[in-house]
């Protein structure tokens, strides 16, 4: 099929592009309407009550790139609103110093937050799921006992009075829009870290945290700056939290208030900005309305968290994201368009091979690898076959870094590739694909493409968060690559499309899409032919050769022995960790051994 016929295949068989950041833009545009009208429709109690969920959503924007992007259950941040509201409260009394301004203060608590954001956020890159919900919630119960028992600073049980607020910002109306903007202001750090590779990086950390480490994100380097931010708003939230209750005590910070923040994020939905701003109105809203049972806070959040679990279990977002559930076009195909690779990929010079001498991995007693020695060189094919069990998968792993073995050695060129150390290899120009695909479902397919390019980005946090043109730029520049990409295999007018609704034939492609976003020295597939059809298989070799052609070496893990035959050069077969054989595919295919242990006859 040449290039122009499988264009239009491509074309015919999927659906049109939406653009789901309008959707975002939207709604969040909506909300901006309404809580700037609602001091005009309103008396000043549910003037208050904006205030508060302006207050709130502070904290609960950077906490949700904790939670909702990292997929950290952080439940205990209500620390942090403590330790900012004490703080404020502290140097504007003169308890320590002498009097500060609100406006000092409100900086000073933000920078104690980040402090202990990152304290609080540390055990996360050891501890997983709810034993790091445990120590959030352990630190909080500690802030809270240091509150009560620092009698002298904090004024124990009796508290101490909030901060008082200059002119104009000094009655509810001037204090609700002051908080408004401090909220907006959030909003648009947070959304920043969220459309940046920062943001993609967070996901992919949550959901698929090996494919991650192979396009070369380290998971602490990611989380830490993400720490320091959502401790910052969190803290400086508990500056304007003091402001608004006028007296800070110990109680005001309680159990059911970190369950606020934590249960608005899962019912806005994970990977989200607007869903959780809308799950935080409701749950602050919702005791207003429902005031008989305001008692019953924690039943009535516990209650509609597993509404949303049951009903919508991709939370609010979800529910509002009209674009994605309109119906996919069946009996789609792939249609990769190689052609257009050799412009975007351009030819590789070096001359390096990856080399493999004498490795030898164990497990206990068990010799999972046996003294394996190959090389894989720039614009070959290597085969690597084998019966279940053989070593192959682990064979890829211990290139990758996620293991080191325990004899022998890697090499690249001349250079040893050291052992371990997963996140560095993309760095190094070695990418790979997964048995099982390795695809963040709940964002897009361009978006998880774009998550490949993760070792091209030179912008810093900081360029990420406030939007600088460097920062643009950069995504600019990944997001015209990753749409080349996807062109080249066959899934450009998918773009769009979250990637949970596709195909699992379609995840293999995206899968080599994500990685020829480093424009790899050494491309590593394992079994990229695992349930796909005939058809998609014949595709799948054109694309695999003219990778190849562009100069990258391929080390090519497969069970469809037919598909290693015609589009390799050299073929190594594993039994029991150690090499039966190997040589060309003319030379295996008749190698008595291996047809008598593998190919069978």
């Amino acid at each position: 099929m040449n290039t122009q016929t499988t264009a239009n295949s491509a074309q015919t068989s999927a659906p049109t592009q939406h653009h789901p950041a309008r959707t975002q833009l939207f709604w969040l545009l909506a909300a901006v309407v309404v809580a700037l009208g609602l001091p005009y429709v309103s008396n000043d109690y549910w003037v208050s009550i904006g205030t508060r969920a302006a207050i709130y959503w502070v904290l609960i924007s950077g906490l949700n790139l904790v939670v909702g992007f990292a997929g950290q259950l952080a439940i205990g941040y209500v620390a942090l609103l403590t330790i900012g509201a004490y703080t404020t409260s502290v140097l504007t009394a003169g308890k320590v110093f002498d009097p500060l301004s609100v406006w000092l203060a409100l900086p000073i608590a933000s920078v104690m937050g980040a402090i202990f954001g990152v304290i609080v956020g540390l055990p996360a890159l050891r501890l997983r799921t709810f034993y790091f919900a445990m120590t959030t919630l352990g630190f909080a119960t500690i802030v809270t006992q240091i509150a009560l028992a620092w009698q002298s600073v904090t004024g124990g049980g009796i508290g101490i009075p909030g901060p008082e607020m200059p002119a104009p910002f000094d009655d509810n109306l001037g204090f609700y829009y002051l908080c408004l903007a401090f909220a907006a202001v959030c909003t648009w750090l947070t959304a920043n870290i969220a459309r940046s590779r920062f943001g993609s990086g967070l996901i992919a950390v949550r959901d698929a945290e090996v494919a991650a480490e192979a396009c070369g994100i380290s998971k602490s380097r990611l989380l830490i700056p993400v720490f320091i931010l959502a401790g910052a708003l969190a803290a400086f939230s508990g500056g304007l939290f003091a402001g608004l209750q006028t007296y800070v005590t110990p109680d005001a910070f309680t159990f059911e208030l970190s369950l606020l923040f934590f249960i608005s994020i899962l019912i806005g939905g994970r990977g989200s900005i607007y869903g959780p701003m809308i799950g935080t109105i409701i749950l602050v809203i919702l005791p207003e309305i429902a005031a008989p049972l305001a008692a019953w806070s924690t039943f009535l959040y516990a209650f509609l968290l597993l509404v949303i679990v049951l009903a919508m279990p991709g939370g609010i977002a979800v529910l509002l994201d009209f674009n994605n559930r309109r119906p996919l076009a069946k009996h789609r195909t792939v249609a990769p368009q190689t052609s257009l690779l050799a412009a975007l990929n351009a030819h590789h010079s070096s001359q390096k091979v990856l080399g493999l001498q004498n490795i030898v991995l164990t497990f206990g007693s068990v010799r999972a690898i046996d003294g394996i020695s190959l090389d894989v060189k720039p614009g070959k094919i290597h085969g690597l076959i084998g019966p279940n069990g053989s070593g192959k998968t682990t064979t890829l792993n211990v290139i990758s870094g996620y293991y080191s073995p325990s004899e022998g050695h890697l090499t690249l060129g001349q250079d040893p590739l050291p052992p371990g150390l997963p996140h560095l290899r993309a760095g190094r120009g070695i990418a790979r694909t997964f048995q099982t695909p390795r695809i963040v479902g709940e964002i897009s397919v361009l978006e998880n493409v774009m998550i490949g390019g993760a070792t091209a980005g030179k912008a810093n946090f900081l360029q990420a968060l406030l939007a600088l043109p460097e920062d643009r730029r950069e995504r600019q520049a990944l997001k015209t690559k990753a749409l080349a990409l996807l062109q080249v295999v066959g899934l450009g007018s998918l773009a769009d499309i979250r990637t949970d609704r596709l195909q699992h034939s379609e995840l293999r492609f995206i899968e080599i899409a994500r990685a020829l976003m480093i424009s790899p020295d050494f491309l590593m597939l394992d079994e990229p032919a695992a349930g796909l059809s005939s058809d998609e298989i014949n595709k799948l070799g054109a694309l695999i050769k003219a990778i190849s052609a562009c100069g990258t070496g391929v080390l090519l893990v497969e069970h469809h022995v037919d598909l290693i035959f015609e589009i390799c050069d050299d073929v190594t077969v594993l039994n029991l960790g150690k090499i039966l054989a190997a040589g060309t595919p003319d030379e295996i295919r008749a190698h008595k051994e291996v047809v008598n242990a593998y190919l069978g006859g």
